[in-house]
């Protein structure tokens, strides 16, 4: 019997607080997400990275043993100015001297990574006042991208979305649910493929040391908006169309990121995502819903009683022809 009850009161329990146990639920898979990322990363890339620097060492080495009249720390601070350097977007190499980093294309792209987010890292303003400026107009141009793309993404949906459910389930009967569903799986597979399997073979063409993993792993990153900066199209030597190619990049970016997020609002608008999502979420209390309706009645009521009160003398104050007279005085005259 005490088992029963502590089993029901557990129950009850439960339930009662089931959006903080799925809350604390969430945290704790994010949290295991992040250590299963960190685990894998580590394994997989750390052997490479010691492989790089014992082949760095060695270089090095070999090369001070060939110039014995250049001492080890004066090529040091060659090569530490020489990372500077290109951690500003400038190479020191002569087959890449002839791309300009700030030129009206490459700003423009420059513009359109910091707008959105993406920020390569490839490119970085070398003054104060670029540096200074580049704060400002990312303070004001990244809320006005963000309801840019806000205001595009909401009229494409109407369209794209909305509309063609609605088409289906009214003209051929089908389930609003299974049609949602079906749709967003469509709508994804177009995207995936007009936005990164057809780009990433035109990339891999385009750029010489780019294969096509390379290049649909350019696309994730980009349209992703991680932008980790180890892929930059468009920086290879002697680059054909270089301005146009810059320009085509920075309008694929652009549209890129609005189909993106067309998809991720065409999911998110799935009733079964919204129910799932409802798990988390901090329920209302009903008592203080009440309250509130209640509240928010009475004031409409007595602000509508008011305003007719108001509006009945303003008429009467606003007749032409009213007659100020007693009725005592009206009933005299009648009778005379």
């Amino acid at each position: 019997m005490l088992q029963s009850l502590a089993g029901s009161s557990c129950v009850r329990l439960v339930e009662q607080h089931r959006s903080a146990w799925c809350f604390a639920l969430l945290v704790l898979g994010y949290l295991l997400y992040l250590v299963f990322g960190a685990v894998v990363f580590s394994s997989v890339e750390l052997p490479y990275e010691d492989l790089l620097r014992q082949e760095l060492s060695k270089l090095k080495q070999r090369f001070l043993e060939e110039h014995a009249c250049l001492s080890e720390q004066q090529l040091e601070q060659f090569l530490m100015r020489v990372l500077q350097a290109s951690n500003y977007g400038v190479s020191v190499l002569s087959n890449a001297s002839g791309n300009w980093n700030w030129d009206f294309t490459s700003s423009l792209f420059f513009a359109s990574t910091v707008l959105s987010t993406t920020g390569y890292g490839h490119t970085v303003p070398l003054s104060d006042g670029g540096k200074a400026f580049c704060i400002i107009y990312s303070v004001i141009g990244i809320p006005f991208t963000l309801l840019f793309l806000t205001a595009v993404v909401q009229r494409i949906i109407v369209y794209v979305t909305r509309r063609p459910v609605l088409y289906f389930h009214i003209r051929w009967g089908f389930s609003k649910q299974v049609v949602a569903i079906i749709h967003a799986m469509v709508l994804g597979f177009i995207t995936v493929s007009c936005f990164f399997l057809i780009p990433a073979a035109i990339f891999s063409v385009l750029e010489d040391d780019w294969n096509f993993l390379e290049s649909f792993y350019f696309c994730f990153i980009s349209l992703s908006t991680i932008g980790l900066g180890d892929y930059v199209p468009g920086e290879g030597y002697n680059q054909k169309f270089r301005e146009l190619y810059k320009i085509g990049i920075t309008c694929y970016l652009l549209m890129g990121l609005i189909a993106m997020l067309v998809v991720l609002e065409t999911f998110c608008e799935l009733h079964e995502l919204k129910k799932f999502r409802k798990l988390f979420y901090v329920k209302k209390d009903k008592e203080e819903d009440q309250v509130h309706i209640m509240e928010h009645d009475q004031l409409s009521f007595s602000s509508i009683s008011d305003q007719a009160a108001s509006m009945k003398d303003d008429q009467k104050a606003n007749e032409p022809f009213v007659n100020s007279q007693s009725p005592t005085s009206n009933d005299s005259s009648l009778n005379n």
